[in-house]
């Protein structure tokens, strides 16, 4: 993968997390591009996103590489909640936006087991899509599921990697910091303290605090993370493996309606440039810049892209 100076410089060792500030809330052009072709002359419309950094940044990445070849589409990046964004597709609304294939599996598709292994997922919701008309192009390497950190030397302290090491720890260490909403969920603490046998101890927190408690060590030794979240890096955590995949895959691909794609089918063509270039490392970084140093999403997105050379 290529890795560009100004992104691996910032590999984000000193970042200061007072300054989480999250921006970009604005709809937005998608401009910032420089021609690269013409293939999509003629397509126009709105690249959606949810209502977070990393949405905001791959509706602005989006919307400036099709630009790039031909378009003329802007990124909107102002409603919120996952159902309103979906429905927008549904509805003609959104010309596409990036999806994670265990919402849409479970959410949208109505089911309450994941797929285990992330092709077999993707297939599988793929599949379930195409039945309502939307189409998924080839997916990201990211994954944006649940998972738990804990501090770097902490983690050396207890050789712990996976949560099967967790669940082989003392009672006192098996610690976790987790919000109200993964407290109740099918795929979260129940059937995961099930699945790996933990004998945990509890505290329940607000999403955005469970980073720096898990950073402090105070109130539990392991927090509940999302994989892509940039203040990983930044705070020195580092990730357990989930060795039994017991949490969905959340990979990203970019979702738009099947007849758009069969109207311009090199759209394909098109995200496939940028699609595997968006590691789980890489969503970190970019999300980092927005929420960690609060950057804007947009100004993040053209300057990734024009470094890796694809505007």
């Amino acid at each position: 993968m290529k890795t560009t100076t100004r992104f691996a410089s910032a590999s984000i060792a000193t970042l200061a997390l007072g300054a989480i500030v999250l921006t970009g809330c604005s709809a937005g052009a998608g401009g910032g591009s420089s021609a690269q072709g013409d293939e999509l002359e003629g397509l126009t419309g709105e690249i959606g996103s949810k209502d977070f950094s990393e949405q905001y940044i791959l509706a602005h990445l989006t919307a400036a590489l099709l630009n790039a070849h031909g378009a003329d589409v802007e990124a909107n990046t102002k409603l919120v909640g996952s159902a309103n964004v979906r429905q927008a597709l549904e509805n003609d609304q959104f010309l596409g936006y990036w999806e994670y294939t265990g919402t849409s599996w479970i959410t949208y598709n109505g089911n309450t087991a994941p797929v285990q292994g992330a092709e077999a997922q993707f297939d599988a919701v793929k599949e379930a899509d195409a039945a309502n008309d939307i189409a998924w192009l080839d997916p990201a390497p990211f994954n944006n599921t649940y998972a738990f950190a804990i501090r770097e030397d902490e983690a050396r302290k207890l050789d712990v990697k996976t949560l099967s090491d967790v669940a082989e720890l003392p009672a006192g260490d098996q610690t976790f910091c987790i919000e109200s909403e993964f407290s109740t969920r099918d795929d979260g603490m129940p059937g995961l303290s099930e699945a790996y046998g933990f004998d945990a101890a509890i505290t329940m927190l607000d999403t955005g605090v469970i980073y720096t408690a898990t950073e402090k060590g105070d109130d539990c030794n392991f927090g509940e993370v999302f994989q892509t979240d940039g203040r990983i890096p930044a705070l020195g955590l580092v990730v357990m493996e989930d060795d039994k995949e017991f949490f969905p895959s959340y990979q990203g691909g970019f979702t738009l309606k099947q007849s758009t794609l069969d109207e311009y089918p090199a759209i394909a063509d098109v995200i496939a440039e940028v699609s595997p270039l968006l590691t789980t490392e890489v969503m970190q970084e970019l999300n980092a810049l927005v929420d960690v140093e609060g950057e804007d999403p947009e100004d993040v997105a053209i300057e990734w892209l024009e470094e890796q050379g694809l505007i």
